[in-house]
This record gives C-alpha cells, sequence and structure tokens, in this order.
C-alpha cells in the first residue's frame, strides 16, 4: 500500500513527530511504500490570500505535495488540537494543497462537485488536551467533524478514522510510550 503520513504540527520535535514516526515504523513491518510531507519542515505560503478570485502560484513543496497525494493509496494526517481545531499551519495546507480541479470540481450550474480524491482511504491521529469525553459531549467533536466531513468526505476520502490521543498535558512517560506503541500497531495494520 502507498501510504502518505502528513504531520501537521508546527515544530518537527513535537509529539506528533514521534506518533507519526511510530506510524511509519509500523507501516514499514507491514511492507507499506511510505512518503512524509512534515509541515514544520517546508516553507510555503499559508495564506490563500486571493481566495479563489485569482490563482496564486504553487511553491514546490506544494506541488510535490499534490504528487504525494496523487500517489497515495491512504492518507495518514497526524497534529494537536488547538483551539478545538488543526494547526493554522496544517488549515493553510489544506487551503493551498486542496484545490478545485485537484482535490475536488464543481459542476457547471449545478449545486453538485465531483470529488476527484475518491479512492483514497485516510487515518486521522489527533493529540488533545481535552478529556475524549468531554471533546464529545461539550464540544461534539467539532474539529474531527470539519476534517472529516467537510475536508476529507468532501474530496471523496472514504473511509476516514480517527484515533484521539490525550489528554496530554496530563499524560506520564509511560502512557505516552504505550500511545507510540498504540499508533506503531496501527501502523502495521496499515489502519
Amino acid at each position: 500500500m502507498n501510504i502518505l503520513v502528513i504531520i501537521g504540527h508546527p515544530d518537527p520535535k513535537s509529539y506528533c513527530s514521534a506518533l507519526a514516526q511510530s506510524y511509519i515504523e509500523g507501516a514499514a513491518s507491514a511492507s507499506a511504500q511510505i512518503r512524509t510531507i512534515d509541515l514544520g519542515q517546508i516553507a510555503f505560503e499559508p495564506n490563500l490570500r486571493y481566495g479563489y478570485r485569482k490563482r496564486t502560484e504553487l511553491e514546490d513543496a506544494l506541488k510535490e505535495a499534490q504528487e504525494s497525494i496523487r500517489w497515495a493509496e491512504h492518507l495518514v494526517i497526524i497534529y494537536p488540537t488547538w483551539w478545538g481545531t488543526m494547526p493554522a499551519v496544517l488549515k493553510g495546507f489544506f487551503d493551498r494543497v486542496f484545490l478545485p480541479g485537484f482535490a475536488y470540481q464543481y459542476r457547471e450550474n449545478s449545486p453538485l462537485w465531483d470529488k476527484l480524491l475518491a479512492g483514497k482511504s485516510a487515518r486521522v491521529i489527533v493529540t488533545m488536551d481535552t478529556p475524549s469525553w468531554y471533546n464529545r459531549l461539550v464540544y461534539w467533536r467539532a474539529g474531527h467533524l470539519v476534517m472529516k466531513r467537510n475536508i476529507l468526505h468532501f474530496c471523496g476520502i472514504k473511509p476516514v478514522h480517527i484515533t484521539e490521543i490525550g489528554p496530554i498535558n496530563s499524560s506520564t512517560e509511560s502512557k505516552r510510550a504505550g500511545w507510540l506503541q498504540k499508533i506503531r500497531a496501527l501502523g502495521s495494520r496499515l489502519g
């Protein structure tokens, strides 16, 4: 399987990066072909400065990202929850890369669209400081829904499975080591 791991934390030394490395190790043990995009390591303008009114040329790193997304059968997106959703660098990545003609295309004279990334699946691994039960009952998993429904499903990526890791802020070293093992096992099952 061709797997693309996207690390959506701006700090390349974050726990999200450790989770990504664990997933990669597990997937490699299952003979997957793996590519990685670490948003903390590439330079690009995260703002879609003109919206869709005027085209903004893609930086080379974003052109390579689109090629890797085309290549991938399965996307693994790893990021922390900040203010209930993804970090700005990851949102900027989606704004700049998941463009009309690449990820989706509206049909002429129709409210419907073509989902150009159909046939791909995704695993979203999200770290949080909020307990899972609180995120579900109070916030209704709003950030997860944006990622799953409003971005990935919109472009045809299904199924999308979400793995929550946390609360991080009160976790022990042994708990974090256990989460790394859990993510390595996910990778070895190519999930």
